[in-house]
């Protein structure tokens, strides 16, 4: 559509030029875009780094395409990574660059963004690397056992196909994949190639034996909004994968980038995965809510130990009389070890006894007979029964503990570890505080508790495929889009809007009233039917006495006369929306205000579930989708509080806010389901030079709402919408030349199409 593009004239974009040092026309024409986009994520090093990088890969000699889709990619990734991952990016691509793998280079950057968001963890990415680098040198330079200088037959393949693989298994899935297909296939390069590119019947049903669990990846956005609503926290989720580390099993824990937590949790004891995540989340945020840091240098070690497992055990009690159904999962997730199961003469068997005190401290039916165990669980339950308990009150119950049930074998190397690895509690790290630390890591504690304290802003982004034309595939998660309820305004100024057109309200309500739906309309000159219609009946009678042949046609029936129609109004909020309409004061902003207020008093008269969103982009990395009334919403003060602060700016990427508003129009429960779309212009934003390609990809988002049962319906504002809004949505379209006509237009549409 028609957008207003403001070029970023940075005062260094000359230097800049320079410092990039590449030749390339087609870098050229883009380098002004890539810079304004890095210069908003990357900081000054980062920027020269992110330079020195894409003129390597300009004049490493391998065409323009690696350094093109790096300036355009590595922004965003470095958003998700952080840009401390550039250097071993670049490492691993220099590897591949003397190898006679090079020219898998350009697969390997045109995934790189899709994999980031798989996995977005600096350190997970460097497991991955580690796992293309050991991919690529087992199976390179080597056909048959005989040595040779050939490139990695099935490498290209599976890095165009790791996104699809890392949305279906894990990263530990992914390395299993991987090392069956080298065992099996290295010396075969035509069925590596198959195996790799997922063409072979044998790599799918690897690929499928290696499906397991849940993804933390793709649950992401409902922990976080789990985090938000009860906990009113937010914090950065980072996975790690169970499969690399060989000395030690990582656990989960959390510091100034986020909280870690393992890639892939299963089915456990009756608990799903995705309330595993749940618990581990609950027992970190119980630690950020209630543990105070204590100082660890006076307590040996075992005391540590006891201090921690008391420690957890108090603010998961917490954490339960806030929400009472975590005991069911701490209890099913926690394992129960098994009263004598350790043999002290033997073997240390203090973290075993402090393991079943901590599932007794958990569970009221436990059954332990050990003496000094209920004697300590009394007296947990004493402190904390008092209301007001501490991390330094707990820890003294701990060392009282250590010291009435200390035993001279609880120095034995041998250590019972059985059902003593509580898999959902962190390590602990941030209980502890040292004398050593200097002032400045001190003073970064303190300011980390501010931040934890500070209110969640915003969800995280849905991500969404977008349909390349010229190739006639999608691009996974191509497009980011954020969502907000819209900001306030004065309802007042709607109501406003709606005494101007006082004239027009009447005479839509009586139009409204041909539509409303009947609750029943009776069918009379029936000859079956649910009950006698007297007045036929009399008249038959009449009829049947002199003599005339009678009506048989005497009994009725009735029927529902309903509508079942779910609708969702969806409003670009595009710059050009600000521009004045021709021949009047008012922009075409405001106008589209009157007719939307008119048109959702109507449907709130007709009782039809309606939904309105806006939306506008400012690049695919930034696609906006306001919330201006929900489904649960009636027509009130503050859905009109919302309309009236409506704004407009930036550009229009249709194809992803329809598919965004599609996901919640599908879950409404109606028979017809209807999309309306006001916009004045086509689909474009600023980081697309083609203009067909968002074009092409909302007709596909139309195509993928047919499918999905929704009508898409455009009312276009555009003059010259001919040109391409057919292309868009067929003859699902309506012109509307005279914009100053929108206000009794757009409702006289919307009962047009649900008449």
């Amino acid at each position: 559509m028609a957008e207003v593009k403001t070029k970023y004239e940075h005062p260094l974009m000359k230097g800049y030029r320079e410092q990039l040092n590449c030749g390339f026309p087609q870098v050229a024409d883009v380098f002004d875009d890539c810079m304004e986009e890095a210069l908003s994520i990357l900081s000054k090093d980062g920027v020269d780094a992110y330079l020195e990088a894409g003129g390597f890969l300009c004049r490493m000699g391998r065409g323009v395409e690696p350094a093109l889709i790096f300036l355009e990619e590595w922004p965003s990734t470095a958003k998700r990574l952080g840009e401390s991952a550039l250097p071993l990016v670049m490492e691993f691509i220099r590897k591949m660059y003397k190898s006679p793998n090079g020219k898998a280079i350009v697969p390997f950057l045109q995934s790189m963004a899709a994999i980031a968001r798989r996995l977005p963890s600096r350190e997970q990415m460097q497991d991955y690397m580690d796992l293309a680098l050991n991919f690529m040198n087992r199976t390179t330079g080597s056909i048959h056992g005989i040595h040779t200088t050939f490139a990695s037959p099935g490498l290209p393949g599976f890095y165009a196909q790791t996104p699809y693989l890392l949305s279906q298994i894990s990263l530990q899935g992914l390395k299993n994949w991987v090392e069956y297909g080298i065992r099996n296939y290295g010396d075969h390069p035509e069925r590596q190639i198959d195996y790799f590119s997922l063409q072979s019947a044998d790599s799918k049903a690897v690929m499928q034996r290696e499906r397991h669990g849940t993804l933390l990846v793709d649950n992401e956005r409902k922990l976080d909004m789990y985090l938000r609503g009860l906990w009113e926290h937010h914090d950065y989720l980072v996975p790690y994968s169970l499969g690399f580390d060989e000395l030690r099993k990582p656990v989960p824990y959390y510091d100034k980038l986020g909280i870690r937590l393992p890639d892939v949790y299963d089915d456990f004891n009756g608990i799903a995965g995705i309330d595993r995540y749940r618990a581990t989340l609950a027992h970190v945020m119980g630690h950020k809510r209630w543990t105070t840091p204590i100082f660890a240098d006076n307590f040996s070690p075992f005391q540590r130990m006891a201090i921690e497992f008391f420690e957890d055990a108090r603010i998961e009690h917490l954490a339960i009389q806030h929400y009472p159904g975590l005991r069911r999962l701490f209890i099913a997730l926690h394992p129960r070890p098994v009263e004598g199961a350790c043999d002290p003469e033997t073997t240390s068997c203090l973290r075993f006894r402090l393991a079943m005190l901590s599932y007794a401290l958990l569970d009221p039916e436990h059954g332990y007979q050990d003496a000094h165990l209920k004697d300590f669980v009394a007296r947990f339950h004493e402190i904390m029964s008092k209301g007001e308990s501490s991390t330094e009150d707990i820890a003294g119950l701990a060392i009282s503990y250590v010291a009435r049930t200390r035993r001279q074998s609880d120095q034995l190397a041998r250590v019972h570890f059985d059902d003593t690895e509580i898999d959902y509690r962190d390590d602990n790290r941030h209980m502890w505080r040292f004398h050593e630390q200097s002032d400045d890591e001190e003073m970064f504690d303190d300011h980390r508790k501010v931040e934890w304290e500070e209110e969640p802003t915003g969800l995280p982004p849905r991500h969404y495929p977008e349909w390349d034309y010229l190739s006639q595939t999608f691009r996974p998660d191509w497009v980011s889009v954020y969502e907000a309820l819209h900001p306030k305004g004065n309802a007042s100024d709607i109501d406003k809007l709606l005494a101007k057109h006082d004239a027009l309200a009447k005479r839509l309500k009586r139009m409204l009233d041909l539509l409303k739906p009947q609750e029943k309309v009776r069918i009379r000159y029936q000859e079956e039917g649910s009950e006698l219609d007297l007045d036929i009946a009399l008249r038959s009678l009449i009829d049947f006495k002199s003599g005339s042949s009678p009506d048989p046609r005497i009994n009725m029936s009735h029927k529902t006369s309903g509508r079942d129609i779910a609708v969702m109004l969806l409003l670009d909020l595009s710059e050009s929306l600000n521009e004045k309409v021709a021949g009047a004061d008012q922009t075409i902003l405001e106008l589209s205000q009157e007719a939307v207020s008119l048109l959702a008093w109507a449907v709130e008269k007709l009782g039809d579930p309606f939904a309105i969103g806006g939306f506008h982009s400012n690049t695919r990395h930034d696609v906006r989708y306001m919330h201006i009334k929900g489904y649960s919403e009636h027509w009130n003060d503050e859905v009109k509080a919302r309309l009236a602060a409506m704004k407009a700016a930036y550009s229009t990427r249709m194809g992803a806010a329809m598919r965004h508003a599609a996901h919640y129009l599908e879950s409404q429960k109606a028979d017809k389901k209807l999309m309306l779309i006001l916009t004045d212009g086509q689909p474009s934003d600023v980081d697309t030079k083609d203009e067909r390609v968002l074009i092409e990809d909302a007709r596909q988002a139309v195509k993928e709402l047919d499918q999905k049962g929704i009508y898409a319906y455009c009312i276009n504002l555009d003059p010259k919408a001919d040109e391409y809004v057919s292309d868009i949505f067929g003859k699902q379209y309506t012109v509307v030349d005279n914009i100053q006509r929108l206000p009794e237009r757009l409702p006289e549409l919307f009962m047009a199409l649900t008449k």
